[in-house]
């Protein structure tokens, strides 16, 4: 194992483990770094609470690593149709793939078969290594490299530092990087179903006063639960009897899919909304979380943090073959500059949806629901809505 690096990853999850796997070609010598040795067997039965709908953008890159879920049991999930309402009014919006022409929309995957697929590219990758468990405890950065210091003493050096480290970042905080955002006052309880009605390859959302309640298509018939409501009523759920939670949950969906047969654990996340006053130092740079948080209302979170590594993964591409120093500040730049544009554009929509469907205010309520409406009446609308959830960025590898 060398100690001398062209690159170390923070975090060895979904973002940094692709980012490693979009560079595993490239001749740079890389670390990726987790605080926790990942697991890659779990019990059968069940499902992952944590899951991501996976975009069609997001998927080509996947492909691309050869990291696409293909395995018998490893469990994807298409979804083909949408069909979101408003519970407060008459407003609903239902979208088809076959409005496009196209298979579906997206996949649903928990996350953990996301990740066992990506280290298995690691593994198979000569040009990196996986250090787990490590913890890092302190950075220094100069005109040349980065250097890492390690709990039991030692360094780990390199010519640029990558935080993929999450909404709590280390990284980031050890380059005193600020970020600007807020806390929702919404948690989000997750957890799998199984309905007493097939989920018809649907992601079904219905917005309640307190927050979007989402039943994502897992195979096999189970659905995946994303409930975005106050913090205390979300305390509450988790707490509840199984029976009653189930029959609160039904019942808060309209039994749309019936009766709730079975309910798995349950967990609860803080919901925020942030993005970092910048993405790049000289000899570092963040993706991911560690840069920017969504509210989940439309499942980007993890879509973002694809084509942050996607797009940093080019532009170091780029940068060796021009013989520039990708960890400059210059270099990173054009990161920050093309990542920063298209993030904060979805941040803001998806902050603005959060705010205009959890508005009680009469005009505002009225308004939503005629604009779902008339969307759902106006086809070209209804496709570039549609083109635009799906992705389309272009990326040359």
């Amino acid at each position: 194992m060398s100690r001398d690096y062209d690159l170390i990853i923070v975090g060895g999850s979904m973002v940094g483990a692709s980012l490693a796997c979009a560079l595993a070609d490239s001749g740079l010598r890389i670390a990726v770094l987790d605080a926790k040795r990942f697991q890659s067997d779990w019990p059968a039965d069940g499902f992952d609470l944590r899951v991501s709908a996976i975009t069609r953008t997001s998927e080509a890159f996947l492909h691309q690593l050869n990291a696409w879920p293909a395995d018998h049991d490893e469990r994807v999930s298409p979804f083909r149709e949408m069909h979101v309402w408003d519970a407060t009014g008459d407003g609903v919006i239902h979208f088809d793939s076959a409005e496009l022409g196209e298979a579906t929309l997206g996949h649903i995957i928990e996350n953990r078969v996301l990740i066992k697929c990506l280290h298995r590219q690691l593994a198979a990758a000569q040009n990196i290594d996986y250090l787990a468990p490590v913890t890092p405890t302190a950075i220094a950065f100069d005109d040349k490299q980065v250097r890492l210091i390690l709990e039991d003493g030692d360094p780990l050096t390199a010519k640029l530092l990558i935080g993929a480290d999450g909404s709590n970042s280390w990284v980031r905080r050890q380059a005193d990087i600020s970020v600007r955002g807020w806390d929702y006052d919404q948690a989000a309880l997750v957890t799998w179903v199984k309905t007493e009605q097939f989920h018809q390859e649907t992601a079904w959302q219905r917005f309640l006063p307190d927050g979007p309640l989402a039943f994502l298509p897992l195979s096999e018939g189970y659905s995946s639960i994303v409930w975005s409501t106050s913090p205390q009523h979300a305390q509450q759920l988790q707490q509840m009897d199984e029976a009653l939670f189930r029959q609160e949950l039904a019942a808060s969906f309209g039994y749309n899919l019936g009766e709730i047969e079975q309910s798995g654990q349950r967990a609860v996340f803080p919901l925020r909304f942030f993005e970092t006053e910048h993405y790049i130092h000289p000899r570092l740079a963040l993706v991911g979380d560690a840069a920017h948080t969504i509210h989940p209302l439309a499942g980007q979170g993890v879509n973002l943090g694809f084509a942050d590594a996607q797009s940093l993964a080019q532009v170091i591409r780029e940068a060796q073959q021009h013989d520039k120093d990708f960890g400059s500040q210059s270099v990173l730049r054009r990161y920050e500059r093309w990542r920063r544009a298209d993030n904060r554009a979805m941040l803001i929509t998806m902050d603005g949806f959060k705010r205009l469907f959890g508005s009680q205010w009469g005009p505002l309520r009225w308004l939503r629901n005629s604009g779902l409406n008339l969307t759902n009446r106006l086809g070209p609308i209804k496709k570039i809505i549609m083109q635009q959830a799906m992705g389309g960025s272009n990326f040359k590898f």
